[in-house]
């Protein structure tokens, strides 16, 4: 599904009036479809892209708890589906008219407040799990909140990783511009103070060419580290709702990044999942929408085979009992004789993988203070490197003028 911006022609008595009008359909020909259905003829179409104000808007925790929220509270008295729509007319920003659009195309051909979310695309997967199984159950009250807690957990988490990596960024942005700056004025000052000649101009070419390839080193590998970290936070952002894109991809492939990932999106689905079994959603639907919850494709593969497993005719307790759920995860669940067992297990289970995505989130930050560590020890060291060959130097030119006198 995605938004098309249509140029429409329609014939009057007063002869052809053209109109811009918004649609929220698959493809173009669904549109022209659409539009002839109307009597109408297409001029132009072209699909809606959102200004970087938009997107920044869009993907902003805060702006999605205020939606969340706006609906809990209107559909104490009507429909969630209603709620949503009566927010889509109360709102005068044109900004956000803009971003609602979908939504307002999608309430309007009849889908429903799960559809309309989704066609917004800025609420991530847990989240729309989340609120999609207690509307399943009825209690889209008791959901909302709890959807809003998940954002604002994770809105923390992020807070506090973008936090210490802006310092250690910090750090490492004051030694590069040092070196950075300073490079060529003290390389050009060994350059012009070396010795004369003899063995010490050749051992002083030489440990200026050592620092000088040392310098250019650290700079280098600043500048791409910098570049690559900087890649990845706006990739995540612009991408956030995606299961799967190159530069996750990249990222899953660090060892304890990936893991870190796995954890939280176990801690989601499990989460998601023990809230749906308790609201008495039945369990294929549960282990679907765990499924479409999870951001990890590795952890949406593991609910997705259970499922099927499930479908053939396999043990509940078996289903789930695969990698990548650890040891005592699939001892605890292959031991399962109870349906009313499930939601507890998950729920546990959900806890124990929070608190090892936060253990794995502090090792993180702890190997980047070390690394930072690392690198600035060796730019510290490269300058104290450096005074040593200005006394080279220094101790060069002494020598030559108490020659010079002597003569």
């Amino acid at each position: 599904m995605q938004q098309w911006i249509v140029q429409i022609a329609y014939d009057g008595r007063t002869g052809p009036k053209q109109m811009t009008e918004t649609m929220y359909l698959p493809s173009e020909s669904d549109v022209r479809d659409a539009v002839r259905k109307r009597g109408g003829h297409v001029l132009t179409i072209r699909q809606h892209k959102r200004t970087p104000m938009e997107r920044l808007l869009a993907r902003s925790s805060w702006w999605q708890v205020q939606l969340l929220r706006g609906i809990m509270f209107r559909s104490t008295s009507t429909s969630p589906g209603v709620a949503l729509w009566k927010i889509i007319e109360a709102e005068t920003n044109p900004t956000r008219q803009n971003i609602l659009a979908p939504a307002r195309e999608a309430l309007s051909r009849g889908l429903g407040l799960i559809d309309a979310l989704k066609s917004l695309q800025i609420f991530d997967r847990s989240t729309l799990a989340i609120i999609a199984a207690s509307e399943r159950a009825g209690k889209l009250l008791e959901g909302i909140p709890y959807a809003i807690n998940t954002i604002t957990q994770k809105r923390k988490n992020t807070g506090a990783i973008m936090g210490t990596m802006g310092w250690l960024a910090f750090d490492v942005i004051t030694i590069v511009q040092s070196l950075f700056w300073g490079k060529s004025m003290v390389l050009g000052w060994f350059k012009d103070n070396a010795p004369k000649g003899g063995e010490e101009l050749e051992k002083y070419t030489r440990v200026t060419g050592n620092l000088a390839l040392t310098w250019d080193l650290l700079i280098y590998l600043a500048f791409g580290i910098a570049g690559f970290m900087a890649w990845c936070v706006f990739s995540f952002f612009m991408n956030r709702g995606k299961r799967d894109w190159p530069t996750q991809r990249l990222v899953r492939k660090i060892p304890l990044i990936s893991g870190y990932m796995r954890d939280l999106s176990f801690a989601d689905s499990m989460a998601a999942a023990s809230r749906m079994l308790k609201s008495n959603v039945p369990i294929n639907e549960t282990l679907q929408q765990s499924s479409e919850a999870a951001n990890s494709p590795e952890v949406a593969a593991y609910w997705e085979q259970a499922n099927a497993d499930l479908a053939r005719g396999v043990s509940l307790g078996v289903a789930l009992d695969r990698e990548p759920l650890n040891r005592a995860e699939r001892l605890e669940l292959a031991s399962l004789s109870d349906l009313s067992q499930v939601a507890t297990i998950m729920e546990s289970i959900a806890d124990l993988r929070a608190q090892g995505a936060r253990t794995k989130h502090k090792m993180i930050v702890w190997i980047a203070f070390l690394l930072t560590g690392v690198y600035l020890a060796i730019g510290f060291g490269s300058a104290i490197y450096a005074l040593t060959v200005m006394n080279m130097s220094m101790d060069s030119m002494m020598s030559g003028l108490m020659g010079g006198g002597a003569q």
